[in-house]
Formats: C-alpha cells, structure tokens, sequence
C-alpha cells in the first residue's frame, strides 16, 4: 500500500450557545475551526485526521495547516507506506517546527490506515486496552456563577461525577462561581478548577486559598507558561496536585517540568502533543518519573476525540481514574461529522471494536461545514 496524496478540507462548527467557553486567556469561543485530513492511498482504503485550528491557543489556522501539508507533509509522505507509522511521523521534526495539531491530524490519519489495513482497532496496535472505558469529567465555563452552578447541575443528572471549573478572570468572581458550583452538585463530586494560565504570581496562591473552602481537589496550569520557573513553589504552597496542560506540548516540556517539579500532573492531547505516538511517548515518561497523565481538549469532533479515546484506553500512564480526561468534545456541538460516533457519554469514553480509529466521515455534514473562502 502506498500514500497517493493528502486531502486537506477546512471546517467550522458553531457550539451549542449555552455551553460557549469562556477561560483565563481571555474571549469566548464559539465556534470551532478544524482541518481534516484524507491520507489517500492506492486501494480503497483512506486514513482521517483532524486538526483543531485555534490560533490563540496553538498559533495554527486551517491555511497554514492546509499549506504546510500541502507544501511539505504531502511531498514526504507520497510514495510512502502507511502503516511504518512510527518512522514516517519521525520525520515531521525535520519537515518545519512546531504545529504540532498540523503534524497530529496527519499522524492519526496513519495510524488509521495502519488499523483498517491490519483489521484491527488502533488501541489493538498500541498493546491492547488497559481499562475497559476512560472515566471522563465535565468542564464548567468561566460565566457568572448563577450561569455556572446551572451548566454544573445539568453535567451532574447526564451522569458526569467529576467536574473542573474555568476560573483565572477575577478572583472575586473565580470564588463565586466555584463555591456555586459546589453548592449546586454537592460535597461528593470531585471538584477542580483550571486558571488556563490566567493567574499572575501575586494572585495566584491566595485565590487558591480561598478556591480550597469549595473543596477543590486539583488545580490547572494556574500561571502562564512564560512562568514554568515559579511552578514549583507554588506548588508547595498551595499542597495540591497541579495540572501542567498549556505548559507541556512535548516530552523535552514533560522532562524539563519534571526536573524542576512543577507539577504532579500532565495533561496531554493527541494534537498539542503531535499525534498519538508522541503523547504516548510523554505518558511513557511521566509513569516512570512517578507522575502522572490525564487528557485534555481542545474541544475535539469525532476524528480527533476517537484519537483520544484510543490512546487513552491503551495507556497505563494515563491515570484517568485519578484525574478524569476531558474527551467531551463531541457534547459541545449539535452536529458531529462523523457517521456513527464512539459511545463517548457522560462520565465515560470508549471505542469501538472497528478498524482504525473506529470512524467514518458523513460526507453530507462536512459539506454543510465546509469553510468555502
């Protein structure tokens, strides 16, 4: 089998109004920009990727994806056989730096081909399932808190036991809204908060103390990645487990965070990392340094939250019994663009037992999403 040629198609899809996120790097996102991706080959068989393109969070858009793919994947991979997966994704670090979501989506979409070619769904290929589903929470959007304890008290009657709520706006306003949270779902409810690196030095350790009256069990990426170097103390001072998520893209961040002690968590993604053999290799490292690993999103749609939900059910170093992943892209949306989606419910991700990634695309949604311009 060899690759033929990639297909790149850029997509946008509205969330649903009421669940718009708001977070401590400030705006609101509304709706989401994607690039998916069709790794051709010379049978009947195509590979999918998807690229989650938000240029305030990863500094990729769906043309500057679309052109390197075009201009140096596509060149790299023609000619190629899909399934040497781990060899060809090697060379995406030669290709041009960084855009790692660009590099992800056409990862996944390999390590696809390399399923349907084999008959067998990729979590198979990573050594087999180590759990039997991925425990799952509910992230809280940073809204006023009437608005938050409603969107909490719905997330609790869908089934979902575990929850993190948006915060790094305004202390004030985090402690309200996390204390109505709180009171809306209930003292059994584990409880976190994620500041997406909102909080400066000076205000972040207070405003934790007064976020622990509402029981918070872990805090996420409570200050900018600019400051990775005061992590560690703040860890000490607030004595709980921190979440290092916009801090670690890589394995030399996952290795760097560690050397320092700057956080008991790492949150990775299929696509900030670069694809799913990256994110395993970053979940392999913080198992042996006696950390651990859960999943975030960048609210993913089916490719991309079947990517996560096979690397997460194949990974010991994924603690998502202790720290609940957030593949709850999927409930964001209306519409997905897939056929049949995972059975991704509340509180509880799987796959399937088809090959790949389990996914097929419905060709009639991903024209109405189409980006035409």
């Amino acid at each position: 089998m060899k690759i033929t040629r990639i297909e790149t198609i850029p997509i946008r899809v509205p969330l649903k109004p009421e669940l718009a996120i708001r977070s401590g790097r400030g705006g609101a996102h509304h709706v989401s920009p994607f690039l998916l991706v069709k790794v051709h080959t010379d049978t009947d068989l195509i590979g999918l990727g998807e690229a989650s393109c938000t240029p305030r969070w990863s500094g990729e858009d769906q043309v500057t994806g679309a052109h390197l793919i075009r201009t140096y994947l596509e060149p790299l991979l023609v000619g190629e056989n899909p399934i040497e997966v781990e060899r060809l994704a090697g060379k995406f670090r030669l290709a041009f730096a960084a855009n790692y979501f660009t590099k992800a989506a056409v990862e996944m979409a390999l390590w696809d081909l390399a399923g349907k070619a084999a008959g067998k769904p990729v979590y198979e290929l990573l050594g087999g399932k180590c759990r039997e589903f991925v425990p799952t929470k509910w992230s809280v959007s940073g809204v006023a808190a009437a608005e938050a304890a409603e969107i909490a008290r719905w997330a609790q009657t869908q089934g979902f036991a575990a929850m993190k709520v948006k915060v790094g706006t305004d202390p004030d306003a985090d402690a309200e809204r996390v204390r109505a949270v709180r009171q809306a779902i209930g003292p059994k409810v584990k409880l976190g908060v994620d500041a997406n690196g909102g909080w400066s030095a000076a205000m972040a350790a207070p405003t934790i103390a007064r976020l622990r009256e509402s029981g918070i069990s872990f805090v996420e990426q409570p200050l900018a990645p600019e400051d990775n170097v005061l992590l560690p103390a703040l860890r000490k001072t607030i004595g709980l487990p921190v979440i290092a998520d916009e801090s670690v893209y890589t394995l030399q961040d996952a290795m760097m965070l560690s050397r320092i002690g700057a956080a008991d968590v790492f949150s990775i993604y299929v696509g900030k990392a670069g694809g799913i053999g990256p994110a395993r290799r970053i979940a392999e490292f913080a198992h042996s340094a006696g950390l651990k690993c859960t999943i975030g999103s960048n609210l993913e749609l089916g490719v991309g939250s079947a990517a996560m939900v096979h690397l997460a059910i194949a990974t010991a170093g994924i603690a998502a019994e202790e720290f609940p992943c957030d593949i709850i892209g999927p409930f964001f949306y209306d519409d997905d663009i897939v056929r049949i989606p995972l059975p991704i419910r509340p509180g509880e991700a799987r796959p399937n037992a088809q090959p790949g990634l389990g996914v097929e695309l419905d060709e009639a949604k991903v024209e109405r999403y189409r980006v035409r311009n």
